[in-house]
């Protein structure tokens, strides 16, 4: 019954607040992780939008006015990752705040030793578990080959479904959790013997930070540079497609 209500009650919003036509285009054109899709995939990844405009507050900081052109552009990006799972792993969360530019982000935590850190640290992004989503708008206007500040935290978002953000996200009954920790535990542990080494790696040393940032960026990877991670990382990239549910670098030009 609630299934049914809740399908009942998308039908009612894309009939009633489909996005406009011309903004969608824009959008498309500036997500290049999005060009490769077929015309279902699109409409898809359009409806998808605009369930996600309809159900997330989305609004700039430090001055900034968002148009329906960013809020569009961020919307179509920001579902691309559930494009073939639920946007139900979204209902956790309810807004995403966009800053002008990088922004500091204050966290505090008490060590081992029971003394109290303050820290401050540059941001493009973050996302609070079942809190906002934070993003630079320059960070995402620039298009970065192999970045998306978006996914990035869209990933993070489901990495934190279970209450932690330690690189593994709630898996479905299409990826085994075995190969899953073997695969990604030997690809992250891999790339922080060569940051310790000071090694120059194919990808951001920022992965080597935790589980959690390097699930994050290879998720970028996996829709923004897709070929290179399969070539790289062959057996990362299958896991991220059984769990994704998509096969970008098959479908890429």
């Amino acid at each position: 019954m609630l299934a049914a209500l809740r399908r009942w009650r998308q039908r009612r919003i894309l009939e009633r607040a489909r996005i406009d036509d011309a903004l969608w285009k824009d959008a498309l054109d500036a997500v290049p992780a999005a060009r490769h899709l077929r015309a279902r995939d699109r409409k898809r990844l359009r409806d998808l939008a605009t369930l996600f405009l309809h159900g997330k507050s989305i609004e700039g900081a430090h001055g900034l006015e968002v148009t329906p052109a960013m809020r569009v552009r961020i919307a179509a990006e920001a579902v691309l990752p559930v494009l073939n799972l639920d946007l139900s792993l979204y209902d956790d969360w309810y807004s995403v705040v966009v800053y002008p530019d990088e922004f500091v982000a204050r966290h505090e935590y008490v060590d081992e030793a029971g003394v109290h850190h303050v820290v401050r640290d540059i941001r493009t992004g973050e996302a609070w578990e079942r809190g906002p989503v934070l993003v630079s708008w320059h960070d995402i206007a620039a298009g970065d080959p192999g970045v998306s500040v978006i996914i990035h935290e869209m990933a993070h978002k489901l990495d934190q479904r279970d209450g932690s953000t330690n690189g593994c996200p709630p898996l479905h009954r299409g990826v085994d959790a075995r190969r899953w920790n073997e695969v990604f535990t030997r690809a992250y542990g891999s790339l922080c013997d060569a940051v310790d080494r000071r090694e120059d790696t194919w990808i951001d040393p920022y992965a080597a930070e935790d589980p959690g940032e390097f699930f994050a960026v290879v998720s970028e990877l996996f829709f923004t540079a897709p070929v290179d991670l399969q070539a790289e990382w062959p057996d990362v990239y299958e896991q991220l497609s059984l769990y994704y549910r998509q096969d970008p670098a098959t479908a890429a030009p």
